[in-house]
């Protein structure tokens, strides 16, 4: 059975969700206040989160923040009232999974769950062989199964969204992927005119393994397209 965490002040949703999330067989902890919902999320094992933006005692963005600096790797789904493009951006920027603005539809809901369900067991279903697999290129290795990252020896700490760009792109060295068909990969959603966001998990992904922010050795800039993995290491 799935735990998820619901982070929302207004009891009307939360009884709502957590009526459509316990058809789906999931157990459902719930919090009106951000404060008290970090901590839940701190000190308890979630499948995922549902996570307001306005929030008493501690917002959705903070909460989101810290968490991903905590390395809490746990998909976040963003719910919020507000419609301008700049909070959605905000919101897949600082590392939610999806975003939902209010009122959303319960079958839209469901969608997003299952689908965040769905990339979970994919990821999850390795075989023998790969578990034990570290992938070497150059200085810069990656452990799949363990999520583990190490650059000339040092740990490295990407963010869960950071992460899984690096091991498709690392995947398939040499193939070039626009913007758009990483979202859609790696977010598993069409977010139509937000590639930027793209963009910014490419830069701080590069500001953390590249020596040469300049002069990218992993990750390449495919003019005109997108980026890809250098097939040459």
């Amino acid at each position: 059975m799935k735990r998820v965490l619901i982070i929302e002040d207004d009891i009307e949703i939360v009884h709502l969700l957590e009526i459509h999330l316990k058809d789906l067989n999931c157990e459902v902890v719930s919090s009106q206040r951000g404060d008290e919902g970090f901590i839940n999320a701190l000190e308890k094992d979630f499948s995922l989160i549902i996570l307001d933006i306005m929030l008493p005692g501690m917002d959705g963005v903070e909460i989101c923040q810290k968490l991903r600096a905590k390395n809490i790797e746990t998909p976040i789904i963003m719910l919020t009232s507000k419609s301008e493009e700049i909070d959605k951006v905000l919101g897949l920027e600082i590392g939610a999974d999806d975003y939902l603005t209010k009122p959303f539809s319960v079958r839209e809901f469901i969608a997003r769950v299952k689908a965040i369900f769905r990339r979970q067991k994919m990821t999850s279903h390795t075989t023998d062989e790969s578990i034990e697999k570290v992938n070497h290129f150059g200085q810069l290795s990656i452990n799949i199964e363990t999520r583990k990252i190490t650059l000339d020896g040092q740990r490295v700490d990407l963010s869960p969204k950071e992460f899984e760009l690096l091991v498709l792109l690392s995947s398939n060295p040499g193939k070039s992927y626009d913007r758009k068909k990483l979202l859609n990969l790696v977010w598993g959603y069409d977010f139509d005119g937000y590639e930027h966001t793209v963009n910014s998990h490419i830069n701080r992904l590069r500001s953390k393994i590249e020596p040469d922010m300049g002069n990218p050795k992993y990750i390449l800039t495919t003019w005109g397209i997108g980026y890809k993995f250098n097939e040459d290491l």
